[in-house]
């Protein structure tokens, strides 16, 4: 009798843990798939974007240049950025003979992962975000300046000195632009005494549309984007990637599915800067409108805040999109600048501005209190 009793406690047992470690394994499993989606969902949305930003600027510039944009590949051209981007994938990828190829390979890299890193602090909405930190700003000023790291192994590791005198054009412009965007940053933090993206957006919803940071900030907003398309090396500040002087700059030797990185940062780049403007600027997911209240057109159950996150990220992508046009737009319009004059404008100009921007923020802060 009494070993019968242990059997059965024996049996018992087991199978408790049986349970337990299968619903464990059940949780962990969860956990991951609850970790992966949502970046699965954000590469997606970044890689749709990308491929609109792409056909955008093609017709806008076919528009602004009188000319017939891409028109074959696809409805109104809309599959040409698809075939640009398989022809590169299926390309030969060459290396340098005399050249460091390990640097060669690294630095487009570099440059991918640094920018794609840059939106895990974006939010697109209130819940989706992948990570909304404390010091969210001061981890995307961080992480950009990892990127010129990569476009100088690019540059040092091809033995050429179109690439190398690029990649040390990068650099500077990199250097002499993201102090001048760090103090128009720290304006907006000092606004809504916090560094989160989300503190940050959400600081701008008390007064609605006449509370955004583009009202409060206009030097902030107009130093911010200046300094921003040099980020991203845009026309008039594409002197990394100078045709004319360096054939391609650091990208002269790239070829294939490497070169095509490189392609694809410019257009993360322009995205993510187009992002932080609408998150810093322009209020972000909010649409609210002061003294006017108006009904939801669905309550707050499961269904009504999925609803409300795709409004969220619909108006997101609208301010952005709407944003784009200016960047997209001065690179028909205005010339290349000189080397020197670049350096001038950001050291000499840029950055008394936007450090006296910050001190005027900080004293009309200190009185506020």
């Amino acid at each position: 009798m009494i070993m019968d009793m242990r059997g059965i406690l024996e049996t018992t047992e087991v199978e408790a843990i049986y349970s337990f470690s299968r619903f464990c394994s059940l949780n962990e499993i969860y956990g991951i798939l609850g970790m992966l989606f949502p970046i699965f969902t954000l590469v997606i949305v970044i890689t749709i974007s990308v491929l609109v930003i792409v056909w955008l600027e093609r017709e806008i510039s076919a528009g602004l240049q009188q000319r017939i944009g891409p028109e074959y590949a696809g409805p109104l051209g809309v599959l040409q950025a698809l075939a640009d981007g398989t022809k590169l994938l299926f390309k030969e990828n060459l290396l340098p003979s005399r050249g460091n190829t390990r640097l060669f390979s690294l630095g487009p890299s570099i440059a991918v992962i640094s920018t794609l890193l840059s939106y895990s602090i974006i939010p697109f909405s209130y819940p989706l975000i992948l990570a909304d930190l404390n010091i969210g700003i001061f981890l995307w000023i961080s992480i950009s300046s990892i990127a010129p790291i990569g476009l100088l192994m690019s540059g040092y590791g091809s033995n050429n000195k179109y690439s190398f005198l690029g990649g040390l054009r990068a650099v500077a412009q990199s250097i002499s632009y993201e102090i001048p965007l760090t103090l128009c940053v720290l304006s907006i933090s000092l606004l809504s005494n916090s560094l989160s993206t989300v503190d940050i957006v959400e600081a701008q919803s008390k007064y609605g549309f006449w509370g955004w940071n583009l009202w409060r900030q206009p030097i902030g907003f107009i130093i911010f984007f200046i300094s921003s398309l040099a980020e991203c090396e845009r026309l008039p500040f594409d002197l990394p990637e100078a045709e004319e002087e360096l054939v391609a700059g650091y990208q002269t030797e790239y070829s294939g599915i490497k070169f095509g990185l490189f392609f694809i940062v410019s257009y993360l780049n322009l995205l993510v800067s187009s992002l932080f403007v609408t998150v810093l600027y322009l209020g972000g997911w909010k649409i609210s409108i002061p003294y006017l209240s108006l009904p939801l057109p669905f309550e707050l159950t499961k269904v009504g805040r999925v609803c409300e996150t795709t409004l969220g990220i619909f108006i997101t992508l609208v301010k952005t999109y709407l944003f784009l046009f200016i960047p997209i737009t001065t690179r028909w319009t205005l010339p290349r600048l000189r080397l020197d004059q670049l350096l001038n404008l950001g050291w000499k100009f840029l950055l008394p501005i936007s450090l006296g921007n910050l001190l005027l923020t900080t004293s009309f802060q200190i009185f506020a209190l």
